[in-house]
């Protein structure tokens, strides 16, 4: 009886940690299969913040699958506490999930008649904005974004650009930029103010010292970098006037479009008849704005001339084959469909000078304007995106910036942020 009082114990404790050893193991194991969801559909609390998380994750060298037209967009990934502590810190929403759900949504998705996809991202793409380092009078949406997103960036400028820093580089934004040289078109209202001064003073010293005579040939130089930037397969996104300035600086290789004010000599009367179209990304058979005192470059932009009114200012986004288009779907993944419109420099671009190789993401098409347009340029790609700031309809010089912490789900600052993660994405080249 003595013998089998001191045996009793020892059974048991051992039993009892096989016991805790087997469990733990399933424990863990469960643990290592779950997902995290961070919808992008309404139930979203921050989905500007959301992409900031994706960026994050992807910092880490941890997979995120973007699930193409999958409730807003959404990003699954494979859990991990930090990801999910993060995206608490963050104020992001996330949805902990089992395996056997991921892979039921993996599998819903993938079947040939609904229309969404899963594409991979494995890698966070490096991120440069091209901007002056003097202080400017005006805000610019991509940069307030992705300090909001908490997206890492550097700022670059023409001296970067001439001396091949590009490479360095797999994403490009260009800033609200004049590529013409005419200095933003600002003579006529804002000469006199010192920081226009201060902004002509810095290009043309820049000028100078990479060896050109005059501003508009040293942007020339800079825009041909840029380009073949794209060519090598970078991935290239501008806003407001530095879209259809990109194009008028490529189409004007060797023609003086610029007046006396901007660089000491008359223009050439003849530029518009000289304009090479062949050079251009995505606009075709425009004629200049060769008046200097008129706050306009061409006829790419409506601002002047468009008759919409804020309240009917809108304009909707293209729905694309997730499976056969993907590249399109991403870029317009959005949890809504039409996003209200907002003015700048250069508010929308007018379509029939649009060429036809342009695929348009989002247009107004009543008023016969296309707001985001994208395309291919030899092993890259290049988006458009008219306006200055999606959540400030008519923004002016000297305004203060927008405070995203009160549009935390916008639907037009989501746009930018598609681009920003696009890199990363394991991207084909569209089908015909």
């Amino acid at each position: 009886m003595a013998n089998q009082t001191q045996t009793t114990p020892r059974f048991n404790r051992l039993s009892i940690t096989v016991l805790f050893l087997f469990f733990s193991l399933i424990l863990v194991k469960q643990t290592q299969a779950l997902y995290l969801l961070v919808p992008m559909d309404d139930q979203q609390k921050n989905h500007l913040k959301a992409y900031g998380i994706a960026y994050w994750t992807l910092e880490k060298a941890i997979e995120v699958k973007w699930l193409l037209n999958y409730r807003g967009g959404s990003f699954l990934i494979q859990y991990a506490p930090e990801i999910e502590s993060e995206c608490v810190i963050r104020g992001v929403s996330v949805e902990k999930i089992a395996d056997a759900k991921a892979n039921l949504i993996l599998t819903d998705i993938s079947r040939p008649d609904v229309n969404q996809d899963a594409v991979s991202m494995q890698k966070a793409p490096k991120i440069a904005v091209y901007s002056p380092k003097n202080k400017q009078p005006w805000d610019d949406a991509v940069t307030m974004v992705l300090t909001y997103a908490e997206i890492k960036y550097d700022l670059i400028y023409d001296d970067e650009i001439l001396t091949g820093k590009l490479v360095d580089y797999d994403w490009l934004h260009l800033h609200h930029e004049d590529f013409t040289g005419q200095f933003g078109k600002f003579y006529a209202n804002y000469r006199s103010m010192p920081w226009y001064q201060e902004e002509v003073r810095t290009n043309k010293e820049a000028a100078l010292r990479n060896g050109f005579v005059k501003v508009s040939e040293m942007k020339r130089v800079v825009a041909q970098n840029i380009r073949s930037y794209v060519n090598r397969g970078g991935f290239l996104f501008a806003m407001c006037a530095a879209t259809d300035t990109y194009d008028i600086a490529m189409a004007a290789h060797g023609i003086d479009i610029c007046d006396v004010m901007f660089d000491g000599d008359p223009a050439d009367k003849d530029a518009n008849d000289k304009l090479d179209y062949n050079e251009t990304l995505a606009f075709k058979d425009f004629a200049l704005e060769m008046n200097p005192y008129v706050y306009r470059f061409s006829n790419i932009d409506v601002t002047t001339t468009r008759r919409v009114s804020q309240n009917q200012d809108f304009f909707t986004l293209f729905d694309f084959s997730a499976k056969w288009d993907p590249v399109p779907t991403m870029l317009t993944q959005d949890h809504q469909r039409v996003i209200r419109g907002f003015m700048g420099q250069t508010t929308a671009f007018n379509s029939q000078y649009i060429k036809s190789n342009v695929l348009i993401l989002g247009e107004n098409k009543p008023a016969g304007e296309a707001r985001y347009i994208h395309g291919e340029s030899g092993k890259g790609f290049w988006t458009f995106y008219g306006g200055h700031d999606p959540e400030d309809y008519r923004h002016l010089v000297g305004d203060p910036p927008t405070d995203l912490n009160l549009y935390p789900n916008s639907p037009g600052y989501r746009l930018i942020l598609n681009n920003v993660l696009f890199p990363a994405a394991k991207k084909k080249k569209q089908k015909t």
